[in-house]
């Protein structure tokens, strides 16, 4: 097998809103990048359009001049489903025109067959769940899957007390459940007057707080927009419980952290949710569009503490086993062994071409 001394990754910003950066991140944060050498290009982030234009012509150049200084190397590209996708074809495109290995890792849900011939020509295809892989399988049934999960570590203090709030940490669309979720907590009133609902994300802001206000609960939701790393260690510290009623999934990274910080997790029953939650002892799954049963769910918890405790622990226990970041980096690691990549880190940076001015 032909060893390679570089890996080029490819990925959204740091700090950029999604799973994607806060995947990357956690590799960062836990050393695979000072393990393995790796040279991160950034190909989008949340600037404004002026911006990612240049950050995405910026992250063309640095990728050429990459293949033309030390030609072939392991590329490693993180993929959304839609826009995302198309993003990145570009750049897969021509590592495979340059015979080099590509490692394609997908994150979230709703993509589409159209991927198949990336799929079909990558070394591995990296997946959160085995949702996905089975997905990838249907599309191309001879492609090389490999089960990584996202590696999250949050440990936050244990409260004796704390106070009847449910945290949503995602985008604010009908996709992710977010107004099934008003209503839940509209009917819940009755049983838990002082619940209290905290809504972390961006997306239809005015639309959601439309519906709150009809639904009478408006001074019981408070809308934080998107909360990097401390921002999600403070709500989840005091949150009695999580959900995430969403209509598709893969693995998310927000119930993942949930679990790890030893929150009672309600979510609902598709993609690789019911993999990470068993019903009725890490947490409780419902059906997308069961407002009923989310509301029942979540009064148990709310007015059973010493229930939702015990599904708080299991769910700790549970993410334990499944995101420990030593877990998902050795994941990661061992698809680069099988493509072969090198390690350890070769400690010689990327040369950036020089932009000579014009005469």
């Amino acid at each position: 097998m032909r060893l390679y001394s570089r890996i080029l990754m490819l990925g959204s910003a740091p700090q950029t809103r999604g799973s994607i950066a806060a995947v990357v991140d956690g590799y960062r944060a836990h050393g695979l990048f000072k393990r393995w050498p790796v040279t991160y290009l950034a190909t989008h982030g949340d600037e404004n359009i002026v911006h990612r234009v240049k950050r995405y012509g910026t992250a063309v150049r640095d990728f050429g001049f990459a293949l033309g200084q030390h030609g072939q190397m392991v590329v490693h590209a993180h993929l959304g489903a839609g826009a995302g996708f198309w993003r990145e074809a570009p750049f897969l495109a021509a590592a495979l025109a340059a015979r080099c290995p590509l490692v394609l890792q997908l994150h979230g849900s709703g993509f589409d067959a159209v991927m198949k011939p990336f799929l079909e020509r990558a070394a591995a295809v990296c997946v959160p769940c085995e949702a996905t892989r089975a997905w990838v399988r249907s599309v191309s049934r001879n492609a090389f899957t490999v089960l990584t999960p996202p590696p999250v570590a949050i440990d936050v203090a244990a409260h004796e007390a704390k106070p009847n709030l449910i945290v949503f940490l995602g985008r604010l669309d009908a996709s992710k459940g977010v107004h099934d979720l008003l209503e839940a907590v509209a009917a819940l009133r009755a049983a838990v007057p002082d619940v209290r609902l905290a809504l972390a994300g961006e997306g239809d802001r005015a639309g959601v707080e439309r519906h709150a206000e009809q639904l009478g609960i408006h001074d019981a939701v408070k809308f934080t927009g998107w909360v990097g790393p401390s921002g999600k260690r403070a709500l989840l510290e005091h949150a009695a419980a999580f959900a995430l009623p969403c209509y598709e999934a893969g693995m998310p990274v927000s119930l993942a952290e949930a679990m790890s910080a030893g929150v009672p997790v309600v979510a609902s029953r598709v993609g690789g949710i019911p993999e990470a939650v068993v019903d009725g002892a890490s947490g409780y799954l419902v059906a997308p569009g069961d407002k009923t049963g989310l509301e029942r769910a979540l009064r148990k918890l709310l007015l059973d503490r010493a229930l939702a405790a015990r599904l708080g622990a299991a769910a700790r226990e549970a993410a334990r086993r499944t995101f420990a970041p030593e877990r998902a980096l050795r994941a990661i690691e061992t698809v680069y062994e099988s493509v072969g990549a090198r390690a350890p880190r070769v400690d010689t940076p990327l040369k950036k071409p020089e932009l000579k001015k014009a005469a």
